[in-house]
């Protein structure tokens, strides 16, 4: 997103768009349904637990490893092949992120540069960096225009000083615009779906949309397959305000269907069938 000529807070401006108005109501009114249930109010870590779980496979399904729940649970050992890589990767980002609340207003990229590292999990220059020129990028399941080193920095900076500045916009809007961001600049050589994933939880949490970090986004961006994910993403990288209307839309979505997931979670509880 480019900040060329913006107004003082831009992202306001991406809450006036038609549709968004609707989609903030409805997330507000879905977190609300769930932070409402009787069940959250004596087990709510447990909730937090189940939610973790699911957004972590959500996450690692988009970035190529679509593992059953029950999998995740059973498996100890994340270090035999890609798709295991991959699973492992999405947990430990999604117990990392609620660690980088306090530091992420204060220094987003920090943060952005210690969650790749925990994804990546390996000794290399490079982890924890933005990629450089000529570096390539391994992100398979995102087919979109690849800018280049130099503008990735450039609009990774301007990013970054958005949130530190801070803004007016409503919280599903940040988070749409820090995770499609992060998708359409691919800043780093590796991990960038998750990555960007998780910065998004960040928000969400740091947002006090979500402070529990019970509505697990992932699962929703998960719902509608790579396929559904990828048109969505291209609207945002298409910069259109049809384009950004729709991508924080899906966005919207993700984060209600994440809520209808945790409502299921204390459903099941509350008869005591989990």
């Amino acid at each position: 997103m480019s900040t060329t000529g913006a107004t003082a807070d831009p992202l306001a401006a991406l809450g006036a768009l038609p549709g968004v108005a609707d989609s903030v109501e409805s997330v507000r009114k879905a977190v609300d349904r769930v932070y409402g249930h009787r069940v959250m109010r004596r087990r709510s870590n447990q909730i937090t637990s189940e939610a973790a779980l699911r957004g972590a496979r959500g996450s690692a399904a988009l970035s190529g490893a679509d593992w059953a729940l029950e999998e995740l649970r059973r498996r100890s050992d994340f270090g035999g092949d890609d798709e295991a890589r991959t699973v492992g990767a999405a947990l430990r980002l999604t117990a990392e992120a609620g660690q980088l609340l306090s530091v992420w207003r204060q220094s987003p990229l920090r943060v952005l540069a210690r969650l790749h590292l925990v994804a990546a999990a390996e000794q290399s220059d490079l982890v924890g960096r933005p990629r450089q020129e000529g570096e390539p990028v391994d992100e398979p399941f995102v087919d979109l225009p690849l800018p280049t080193a130099a503008e990735a920095h450039a609009r990774l900076e301007g990013l970054a000083d958005l949130v530190v500045a801070g803004s007016s916009a409503p919280a599903l809007v940040i988070a749409a615009v820090v995770h499609g961001e992060l998708m359409t600049l691919r800043p780093f050589t590796s991990h960038n779906g998750l990555v960007a994933r998780a910065a998004e939880r960040v928000v969400l949490v740091g947002s006090g949309l979500d402070p529990k970090s019970v509505c697990p986004a992932e699962v929703g961006h998960a719902e509608p397959g790579h396929e559904g994910y990828l048109k969505a993403l291209q609207g945002y990288a298409s910069g259109t305000p049809e384009g950004m209307a729709e991508w924080i839309a899906h966005c919207g979505r993700a984060v209600g269907l994440g809520a209808r997931e945790s409502m299921a979670v204390c459903e099941a509880l509350q008869r005591g069938a989990a």
